[in-house]
């Protein structure tokens, strides 16, 4: 599976799958650009809803689910694009006569909604889901699967009072030449889910527990296309105002300068040349690597594929998404380590044990 944003790229896509399986036709996929995905998990009987779940992916459409941090309840889908969520939901569970766990994802983009596609088994947000609603998904299946008597559980949706995240894990220090990006095949191999008070706060518990350090003193910002570059100017003006002292490659470097933040200019890893970028990863001088890489995805050994690489190898957190970055931008802004409460299970969701 890959995308191809160009005509070059589709016709080396094409011939890499014609090599690979000559015999079976190439299915091809029209690929919305800057749509938001989101999640329905559900039991439902006999072809109606006996629970369900909504949740919202940090990343835009384009990242394999297993890889994308989920959100519960959502924090930036509108409501209209919630509600027809709910009724696509109801139509789909109906026309399939739905008996069991089932799991449905969606993409929307202004309001419209679209489905990528359903699938009649429980999915691995399953459990997060559980937990954050303090509702046994799995043992609600059981139940229904098993003709035992269900009731139709109230979606406290809007009511709850704490945010859930779900974080991936990755364990690209064990793929050796593997490039550490996230793209439409699943790379993760664990993932964590935090609760807090609020977004952030949940946010960033999910990525302390996936290996991320607070605070962060100094970044290495590539950030991809002049498109990436200004979306993400905002965000690095946040971090400037933390006092996050910035590397940045030649591109980026100049951007950021004509835009009043100042940056040190690193050298390409194939330049050679000091200061270079790969150095000042091995040396630690870096707490955290941002970048974001220009394409889909890349095949050749490239500057930015020795950077990231680096960046894993020498155990550096590395960010290569854009909304991704600009929601740790804006939580380490509005939350510090020292508003991180340490609080159980049951004194967000109220249960007693």
């Amino acid at each position: 599976m890959a995308v191809a944003s160009n005509d070059s790229e589709l016709k080396r896509y094409l011939k890499l799958a014609v090599e690979i399986s000559p015999e079976h036709p190439t299915v091809i996929s029209k690929f919305l650009e800057n749509a938001k995905e989101i999640e329905l998990d559900a039991v439902a009987r006999n072809g109606q809803i006996v629970i369900h779940a909504i949740s919202e992916h940090v990343e835009n459409a384009g990242v394999h689910s297993g890889d994308a941090t989920l959100v519960l309840p959502p924090q930036r889908t509108y409501l209209e694009t919630i509600r027809q969520i709910r009724q696509i939901s109801k139509k789909i569970t109906a026309a399939l006569n739905i008996h069991g766990p089932f799991n449905i994802q969606f993409i929307a983009k202004q309001n419209e909604v679209k489905v990528i596609e359903c699938n009649l088994r429980a999915s691995r947000s399953f459990p997060f889901v559980s937990k954050i609603l303090n509702r046994n998904f799995i043992d609600i299946a059981t139940r229904v699967l098993m003709d035992q008597p269900v009731h139709p559980a109230e979606n406290a949706l809007f009511e709850m009072n704490y945010v859930g995240v779900k974080a991936p894990q990755f364990s690209f220090t064990r793929l050796e030449g593997a490039d550490p990006t996230l793209g439409v095949e699943m790379a993760s191999t664990g993932e964590v889910g935090c609760l807090g008070n609020n977004f952030d706060e949940a946010f960033l518990k999910a990525l302390l527990s996936v290996g991320f350090r607070l605070p962060v003193r100094t970044i290495l910002l590539s950030t991809g296309s002049i498109e990436s570059k200004a979306e993400l100017l905002e965000s690095v003006r946040m971090l400037m105002n933390l006092g996050v002292k910035f590397y940045a490659t030649r591109g980026t470097a100049n951007f950021l300068k004509n835009n009043g933040i100042q940056a040190e200019a690193l050298n390409w890893p194939l330049e050679k040349r000091q200061p270079n970028t790969i150095e000042y990863i091995k040396e630690k001088k870096i707490d955290l690597v941002i970048n974001i890489p220009k394409n889909y995805q890349e095949m050749e050994l490239t500057n930015d594929y020795m950077i990231r690489r680096t960046a894993v190898d020498y155990n550096v957190p590395l960010i290569t998404n854009r909304q991704f970055a600009m929601r740790f931008a804006e939580a380490v802004a509005r939350t510090s380590l020292e508003d991180l409460e340490i609080k159980s299970w049951d004194e967000y969701t109220g249960e007693k044990r």
